[in-house]
């Protein structure tokens, strides 16, 4: 049984991990979260605001879509438990309304 505790789920299931490398995005005021699978929405906007605070942005807008709002809801939780995160709202009209959310950081 020691052999299989380094097993991830992936080895598990068989399945092989499309994105066996990490990598490097440019940070910007801007992230869109379909290009993200949906289990992988909650870290990607951790470490997106936390690089986007580290660069001095005083707003930031996060692309979720509309849908039925289960991606909205899990980018809301991530924000209302950030420290530094000072407000948020839906995006303007213009700028994707509810299918975004803005984000001021203090």
């Amino acid at each position: 049984m020691d052999e299989n505790k380094n097993l991830d789920i992936l080895d598990i299931l068989h399945i092989e991990n499309p994105f066996a490398e990490p990598f490097e995005m440019e940070i910007t005021d801007s992230i869109d979260l379909h290009a993200f699978a949906p289990r992988d929405v909650k870290s990607v906007v951790e470490a997106y605001l936390e690089e986007a605070h580290k660069k001095g942005f005083r707003l930031v807008r996060i692309i979720h879509g509309k849908g039925i709002g289960v991606q909205r809801e899990t980018v809301r939780k991530v924000l209302s438990e950030t420290e530094y995160v000072k407000s948020f709202k839906n995006a303007p009209e213009f700028s994707s309304s509810w299918g975004a959310t803005i984000v001021e950081f203090e």
